[in-house]
């Protein structure tokens, strides 16, 4: 396998670059299609970070940027479709909901990474070694943003059949489905089922300077202490002490 590409993919033992139809024969494969020589540009811009307009070689709007506003509308209707076909019995709730789970951008990152995509990024001189082409929002954008390169230079199908490759080989779909996303939610389902007052959260503790608090939290059921849950936010605190209330009651893992 070619070693980790660093920005226009430099080889560090000759110092060549590797030439743009080697590049984007790499990256056809990790896609499933050949890339036509005519899109190589659009593919540039795909994987161009916003941080390379610091070098004034290039315009904001020749980043990956506009590509993923694109690329957010078009997974959304692959997904759907996807769904709608994969479920034909579920109702619409259901579908509502697995399909955010999906399109989110935790599972778009999990995606990029079993694509190593960040090994294509490009990104600018100064924010090199900062560690961006492997942060969860840019990876998941850079995903969305070579979906819309996709649509662009091969078509719908061709996009259609990327995700649907990846969704069929890259994610466990049952674990997906099963994935519980809102603990309070379910606590509070499980509370209204036996029959109980709704859960009650309360601030133990605060820790740390105001724009970068920790807080500690505690969720009650009929007066007794459920979970615990700590979180750079009151409602991730409460989140985690839900999910802690749910473990105890053998609901969530």
């Amino acid at each position: 396998m070619i070693e980790r590409f660093k920005r226009w993919l430099r080889i560090e033992s000759d110092s060549k670059i590797i030439p743009q139809s080697a590049r984007f024969k790499h990256l056809g494969e990790k896609l499933g299609f050949v890339i036509p020589t005519e899109h190589y540009k659009i593919f540039e811009k795909a994987l161009r970070h916003r941080s390379i307009v610091d070098n004034e070689k290039f315009e904001s709007f020749e980043t990956y940027e506009r590509l993923e506003f694109l690329g957010d509308a078009v997974l959304d209707l692959i997904v759907t479709e996807i769904l709608f076909e994969k479920f034909p019995t579920e109702n619409e709730g259901f579908l509502t909901k697995l399909r955010a789970k999906i399109v989110r951008g935790d599972t778009l990152f999990e995606l990029a990474q079993k694509l190593n995509l960040n090994e294509y990024l490009e990104i600018g001189d100064r924010a090199a070694g900062q560690g961006i082409e492997f942060s969860k929002s840019v990876l998941a954008d850079v995903y969305e943003s070579l979906i819309a390169a996709i649509y662009i230079s091969a078509g719908y199908e061709k996009a259609y059949l990327f995700v649907q490759n990846n969704i069929d080989t890259l994610l466990d779909l049952e674990e997906v489905v099963n994935h519980i996303d809102n603990y309070k939610s379910v606590l509070m389902e499980y509370s209204q089922s036996q029959k109980l007052k709704l859960p009650r959260y309360t601030v133990l503790s605060e820790h740390g300077p105001g724009h970068n608090k920790t807080f500690h939290v505690a969720v009650f059921i009929e007066n007794k202490m459920m979970g615990e849950g700590t979180g750079k936010s009151k409602k991730q605190a409460e989140q985690q002490a839900a999910k802690a209330a749910l473990q105890k009651v053998d609901i969530a893992d």
